[in-house]
C-alpha cells in the first residue's frame, strides 16, 4: 500500500472514526484504526469499529498501489494532527504491516496489525433507506438526546427513540424522571417510516458526523437490530436496543388546569443562581406561583447551610400552586428550547408537569415533580 493524501482531510477523518474506538478494547486489534487504499477509485478508506458502533470516513487520495492495514488509533492519530497542515502526507507499506507516514518535516514509522484481523464492519444497506433532512434531525436529536438514562439496568431507556411516519419525525428520550420528545416536519419527499431505539452515544456520534456533512439529507438503512447511516462519503454503523419503547404519548397528560407563562432566559438565571444552594441538599428547588401578585418565587432551602429566593414577573391561568423539581432537569428542558417565553403546564404538585413554547413549537418536555416535605407535617 502507498499513497498520498491531504493532512487536513486525514486529521480530520481519523477524529471522526476515532469516536468508535473504545479505550478498554476486548482485543489489541479494537484500538486500531482499519485503513483501506484502492487505486482504482483514489480513495483512502478509515474504520472506526467497537463492536457496537462503527463510524467510517472516505477521503480522495493519489493511490500508487491499493492496499489494507490497521494502525494504532491513538498513535497515528496525534501524529498526523501535529504535522503541517498545508503539507501532503504520504503512507507507505513497509515490512509486513509497518507504515511509513512521510510529511515536508520528517518521517515515522508505526507498526500496525494485519487488516485481515480486523472484525467485519456490518454494511448492510438493502431495502429502500429513510431519507431525513440533516437540519431537521439535528434540531430533534439537540432536543432530546440530554434526556436519555445512563443507567445500564434501563437499557432501553439509555437510546433515543426515533420514528419517521411520511414527512413527521418524532425523537423521544426519557430516563424515568423526565421525558423531551420532539416532533417536526421535514420537507423529504416520500412516504417512508422508520422506527428505532438507538443507544444515546450512537445518536451523538450521529449528530457529530452530520455537522461536518455537507449534505442536505441522511439515509437511514434498518435491517436486522442494525442502522447504518450514510452522509455522503461518511458511513455510521450502530447496534440497537432491544426491547419496547416505553409508550410516552400516555405519560403526558391530556389537560391541565395551571399554565404559567414565564420569560425563559430569566427563569434559567434565576434557576442557576438558587441552584448554587439547591445543590447542596439534593437538587431540588421550590416555585410558588402567586397569580394575585403576578409573579413565580424561585426558592432553595439547603438545610443547616441557608437558604436563598427570586421573584420573576410571570402571567397565569388557574390556581396558585407550589410545586417542586429537581433544578438540573428544570434548567436542562429549557435550555433546550429556544422560544423567549415558556409555559408550564401543571396540575398538581404531585403530578407531571410539561413545559412548552407558547405557540406549541413541536417540542414537549414532561418533568416529574419532587415531594417536598414541610416542616411540621
Amino acid at each position: 500500500m502507498k499513497l498520498t493524501c491531504a493532512q487536513s482531510e486525514l486529521s480530520s477523518a481519523l477524529h471522526l472514526v476515532s469516536r468508535a474506538i473504545t479505550s478498554r478494547p476486548t482485543h489489541p486489534i479494537l484500538a486500531n484504526v482499519l485503513l483501506t487504499a484502492d487505486a482504482a477509485t483514489g480513495t483512502l478508506t478509515l474504520t472506526g469499529f467497537d463492536l457496537n458502533l462503527g463510524i467510517q470516513a472516505q477521503i480522495p487520495a493519489s493511490v500508487d498501489s491499493s492496499g489494507a492495514t490497521t494502525l494504532p488509533a491513538r498513535l497515528f492519530g496525534e501524529i498526523i494532527s501535529r504535522l503541517a497542515a498545508d503539507s501532503p502526507i504520504t503512507l507507505s507499506q513497509r515490512d509486513g504491516d509497518q507504515i511509513e507516514v512521510t510529511s515536508i518535516s520528517g518521517s515515522y514509522q508505526i507498526r500496525g496489525l494485519a487488516a485481515e484481523e480486523y472484525p467485519g464492519l456490518p454494511l448492510e444497506q438493502s431495502g429502500s433507506p429513510a431519507v431525513i433532512n440533516v437540519e431537521v434531525l439535528t434540531e430533534a436529536l439537540a432536543a432530546t438526546i440530554f434526556a436519555s438514562s445512563n443507567d445500564e439496568s434501563k437499557q432501553i431507556l439509555t437510546g433515543v427513540n426515533l420514528c419517521l411516519d411520511g414527512e413527521e419525525l418524532t425523537c423521544a428520550a426519557t430516563d424515568g424522571h423526565r421525558l423531551a420528545v420532539m416532533t417536526t416536519q421535514q420537507s423529504t419527499i416520500g412516504n417512508q417510516t422508520f422506527a428505532a431505539t438507538i443507544p444515546a452515544k450512537s445518536m451523538k456520534e450521529l449528530d457529530r458526523m452530520m455537522s461536518s456533512c455537507r449534505h442536505e439529507t441522511i439515509s437511514l438503512f434498518y435491517d436486522k437490530a442494525q442502522v447504518v447511516a450514510t452522509c455522503g462519503d461518511q458511513v455510521l454503523t450502530t447496534r440497537t436496543l432491544d426491547g419496547t419503547y416505553p409508550n410516552y404519548a400516555q405519560l403526558i397528560p391530556a389537560s391541565f388546569s395551571k399554565e404559567i407563562t414565564i420569560n425563559r432566559r430569566g427563569l434559567i438565571n434565576a434557576l442557576e443562581r438558587v441552584a448554587v444552594l439547591a445543590d447542596q441538599h439534593n437538587n431540588v428547588i421550590e416555585l410558588s406561583a402567586d397569580g394575585s401578585r403576578g409573579q413565580v418565587t424561585v426558592l432553595a432551602n439547603a438545610q443547616d447551610v441557608g437558604s436563598g429566593s427570586e421573584a420573576l414577573a410571570a402571567e397565569f391561568k388557574g390556581d396558585d400552586i407550589e410545586i417542586a423539581f429537581n433544578v438540573r432537569y428544570l434548567i436542562d428542558g429549557l435550555k433546550s428550547m429556544g422560544a423567549d417565553d415558556v409555559v408550564l403546564h401543571c396540575n398538581s404538585a404531585t403530578t407531571p408537569a410539561v413545559l412548552r413554547a407558547p405557540d406549541d413549537d413541536g417540542f414537549t418536555y414532561l418533568v416529574m415533580p419532587v415531594q417536598v416535605r414541610k416542616e411540621g407535617k
